[in-house]
């Protein structure tokens, strides 16, 4: 029977809280996901909810977070939007989260091509699609190294602005969030970046985001 982890969480490492999450992703990859009782599940996540992780994912369909880890419900605490862009209404729910519902990381995935960047790369503009685009251009701003074919034509290039966008959105959470920066200092919570392959299903973290 599925073992819920509400018991032990208050005692999760933000280290560890990274493990289980790489070990569900190797689960969800080799199609070997852990059998869990709904019904228990339920029962137990209905008393309280205590995310042992939360996400600032994108909204992306094929980007489920609890699937993509094999976690169940109460498991994650996961905010949405397109581009996984750190709004400041993003952020007040990861400050929610980390602080009063004791979740120990804060990941920010981005996922392989993205929509979101892509539009972004070609300075895509219609409604307020533009509002998320203006949130990712930052990242475009950093990359230096591509000189031909800014585009979204350009996989490596689209590829590259992903990776600086998840490390963009992680500075704008920890700059203008002084819950989540306060937390950091005193190693109550982590925060990591990370990438999802659409074609693999493989979830890879970015080290360079680390601080955990």
């Amino acid at each position: 029977m599925y073992t819920h982890p509400n018991t032990n969480r208050a005692n999760i490492k933000p280290q560890r809280a990274l493990e289980i999450l790489i070990e569900g992703n190797e689960r969800f990859v080799n199609n070997r996901s852990a059998h869990r009782e709904h019904s228990n599940v339920i029962e137990i996540a209905n008393a309280e909810q205590r995310p042992f992780a939360s996400f600032l994912s994108c909204s992306d369909s094929r980007a489920p977070v609890e699937l993509l880890f094999d976690q169940a419900l109460g498991d994650i605490f996961s905010v949405r939007l397109a581009g996984n862009i750190a709004s400041d209404k993003c952020i007040g729910s990861l400050e929610f989260s980390s602080k009063y519902l004791g979740s120990k990381l804060i990941v920010v995935m981005g996922h392989s091509s993205c929509g979101a960047v892509k539009a972004a790369c070609d300075d895509f503009k219609d409604g307020h699609i533009g509002e998320i685009i203006n949130m990712i251009k930052p990242a475009i701003r950093h990359e230096k190294t591509v000189v031909d074919d800014r585009t979204s034509k350009n996989e490596s290039y689209v590829q590259k602005i992903c990776e600086l966008n998840v490390q963009y959105q992680i500075d704008q959470i920890i700059r203008t969030s002084d819950i989540v920066q306060d937390m950091l200092d005193a190693r109550q919570i982590g925060v990591v970046g990370g990438v999802y392959d659409l074609n693999t299903g493989k979830v890879r973290f970015l080290p360079d985001t680390f601080m955990l």
